[in-house]
């Protein structure tokens, strides 16, 4: 029964994704966001790219303090490999297990660290990247020189401090094993966002945005807290949502809204993809000697 409720559920995640999807282009020619990816300068792409690597071997290293508190010491090798094909299920393999899925079932496999502890540190994990994307939507929200910006800037420090404090709370409550690494996941969590942040930056420069800038990429921030939420198979869809919405409620051009959005998308998918060779050759996990 378990296994078709399972089965029901990346069902619907899929129709989901593909409905937004199609709501998207619906909306937007697909002629108009064609034409605006043919005259996206390439080098800039590559750089985003570089970035996105980047980021992800950070986040990589961020869950790998949690894992060795957990009393999972892997290599950051061994992690990155198996952070890799976990990218690559999120993504490409929908049919049943997501990639956090496999990632706590290999380690409670190889380590038998417990099921609580493991999954703590996935949830940890999640909750410090979440963390930092509301902190700097909020850092990115006070420079925004826009109408529904500039009424509420009074509120964003507070928001982006009491996010903090209510994190370190939750952290020092209910996951005390983890606690020792709390200002270390911040400070990675802060590197992976800025990273990717600034990878957008740079698809931005592709595309010659010279005005607004602040503006998607706050887009982009607000984008990737929903993308987190398991309503589509690897945010897929919803994070278009976003930018189309957002572009229209804060008077940009949707076109070129949604056309960084899938831009994103095909720097993520690239670099999951290489997941696809641990896929067919897992990686061995060991005790870091």
């Amino acid at each position: 029964m378990g296994r078709y409720r399972k089965q029901l559920l990346t069902a619907l995640k899929i129709l989901i994704s593909l409905a937004l999807l199609y709501f998207i282009f619906t909306k937007l020619p697909f002629k108009e966001i064609s034409a605006v990816l043919k005259q996206a300068r390439f080098e800039y792409l590559l750089l985003a790219l570089l970035l996105f690597i980047i980021s992800k071997s950070i986040a990589s290293v961020r869950l790998n303090s949690y894992f060795h508190q957990i009393g999972a010491p892997l290599s950051e090798l061994q992690n990155g490999k198996l952070y890799l094909q976990g990218m690559f299920y999120n993504l490409f393999l929908p049919g049943g297990i997501g990639g956090d899925a496999y990632k706590g079932y290999r380690i409670q496999q190889d380590f038998s660290t417990g099921t609580k502890k493991v999954v703590a540190s996935l949830l940890a994990d999640r909750l410090s990247g979440l963390l930092m994307l509301f902190i700097l939507a909020c850092a990115i929200a006070l420079f925004i020189e826009h109408s529904i910006f500039t009424t509420y800037s009074w509120a964003f420090p507070i928001l982006a401090v009491l996010a903090l404090g209510i994190f370190w709370w939750v952290n020092k409550r209910y996951f005390p094993s983890l606690f020792p690494v709390f200002w270390k996941s911040i400070l990675l969590s802060t590197g992976v966002q800025l990273a990717q942040l600034v990878a957008v930056f740079c698809i931005l420069l592709a595309f010659e945005i010279a005005i607004d800038k602040s503006l998607y990429l706050f887009i982009f921030l607000v984008s990737s807290i929903v993308a987190v939420l398991p309503l589509t198979i690897g945010g897929i869809g919803s994070r278009e949502v976003v930018f189309l919405y957002g572009a229209l409620w804060l008077g940009l051009e949707e076109d070129v809204s949604v056309s960084i959005s899938l831009v994103f998308l095909a720097i993520t998918a690239l670099v999951s993809f290489a997941g696809l060779y641990y896929h067919l050759k897992p990686p061995q996990l060991t005790a870091k000697e």
